[in-house]
């Protein structure tokens, strides 16, 4: 088995993050999956959420992720989302003024938006 995988972390305007990984942690429709070297093939919708990717350095990158889908075969994982963010490249105060502005128009899927960003956040 090999001992890491090659994750390409791509949003439908940028490529977001590319490199080696041992693991990566996503939400699918299905629930959450865990990827690693060696995983069966798997072709999946992405719900909102979190994205943690442990690098083979030991690192982690944490990513924001909307939508989109997850597909796994020969070693290679591909995340093509709607909307990607890395955790670092999110402002804090801005998603939490954005929460707060989806509470109060009761507008969920904003809501789900800024509580995603700010779960990135806290995960890194």
């Amino acid at each position: 088995m090999a001992a890491e995988l090659h994750v390409e972390l791509v949003a439908a305007d940028r490529s977001v993050w590319s490199g080696e990984a041992t693991l990566v942690v996503a939400r699918t429709t299905s629930g959450d999956i865990g990827v690693m070297p060696g995983h069966q093939p798997l072709l999946g919708v992405l719900e909102s959420g979190p994205v943690m990717i442990r690098t083979s350095d030991g690192g982690t990158v944490v990513a924001a992720v909307h939508g989109g889908f997850v597909s796994f075969a020969d070693n290679k994982l591909s995340l093509l989302a709607e909307i990607a963010e890395l955790s670092d490249e999110i402002d804090v105060k801005r998603a939490e003024r954005a929460l707060e502005r989806a509470q109060s128009d009761a507008d969920a899927s904003a809501e789900r938006r800024a509580d995603v960003r700010l779960r990135a956040v806290a995960t890194r």
